[in-house]
């Protein structure tokens, strides 16, 4: 606690040895906001596209689809025989047959509006709803191949785990730019550092004539390019919650992009870029002090 007291009340003398204003103290504030600006958009896309991918996959992990025979003459006792093995399924919440109305609807994205099902031998599907447990797939089919010849059950396996792949790999992305983003801070503050230290090298060698010690030196150096990055990512914060504000917002649509942004716990996240940006300056900076210093000895 006293170091960080340290750090943010500082040393009035030693502090004349870095400008308060110029290039390096507006560069290292617009880097820091605009670094935390970005950090927040990254965490916000990758959060958010990662719950989708979850939710989207936790609804095709509940429900499957049943495909009957296109049999014109066995359709009715073929949907009577499917429905009493689901209806005595464990595991099974719900099964209903989807409507012509609700078939027409699915294939007019591939077929139009104006497809005549009753002309066409259309199979017949059943929506099928799993409740909390679940029911076992394998032992399903077993049944349907016995009393249903022909039918397919699709469980959605193969659409859920490439979404769960997806998100996952959406949150690495979002990570690596995070990763990226601290890198950029570090190498903009460590130039900017030691653009200033070149800048005052003379009150540098003067303050050495008096018998100040480069750790002493240094500290003025650390404290005023940390404060700098850590008030700048803050506001970088600020302005990267406020553009979030301006997308659109509907949970009822349930896309990707109209309900980007932070829930729950996910609201910390903005809350600690601040702190791990000035962290990020202290390190830079320090390092890159005493390197200069020891050059310039």
């Amino acid at each position: 606690m006293k170091a960080v007291l340290d750090l943010i009340i500082g040393d009035p003398h030693a502090d004349r040895a870095v400008p308060p204003t110029g290039l390096t103290a507006r560069l290292t504030v617009f880097a820091a906001c605009v670094m935390a600006f970005l950090a927040v958009i990254a965490l916000a896309l990758s959060l958010s596209a990662g719950r989708v991918a979850d939710r989207w996959a936790d609804d095709l992990a509940q429900s499957a689809t049943l495909r009957l025979p296109a049999d014109p003459a066995q359709a009715d006792a073929l949907l009577l025989s499917a429905l009493e093995v689901l209806q005595t399924t464990p595991g099974v919440a719900s099964a209903r047959a989807l409507s012509p109305q609700e078939q027409q609807a699915l294939l007019e994205p591939w077929f139009g509006p104006d497809l005549p099902l009753d002309t066409l031998p259309i199979p017949q599907l059943v929506e099928v709803i799993a409740d909390d447990t679940g029911y076992d797939a394998a032992g399903l089919r077993a049944r349907l191949s016995g009393q249903v010849p022909g039918a397919v059950l699709d469980d959605h396996s193969n659409w859920r785990e490439p979404l769960l792949a997806a998100a996952s790999r959406v949150r690495l992305i979002g990570w690596c730019v995070i990763l990226l983003i601290g890198a950029v801070v570090a190498a903009m503050i460590t130039l900017a550092a030691q653009a200033s230290l070149n800048a005052n090298a003379q009150v540098i060698r003067v303050l050495r004539l008096v018998g100040a010690r480069d750790v002493y030196i240094a500290r003025a150096f650390v404290r005023r390019f940390t404060l700098r990055a850590g008030l700048g990512a803050v506001g970088g914060v600020i302005l990267g919650l406020l553009a979030l504000q301006l997308i659109p917002q509907d949970e009822d649509v349930g896309g990707l992009l109209t309900n980007i942004g932070f829930q729950g716990a996910g609201w910390l996240w903005p809350l600690v870029i601040p702190p791990l940006s000035a962290i990020v300056a202290f390190v830079a900076t320090r390092a890159a002090a005493f390197a200069r210093l020891k050059e310039q000895t």
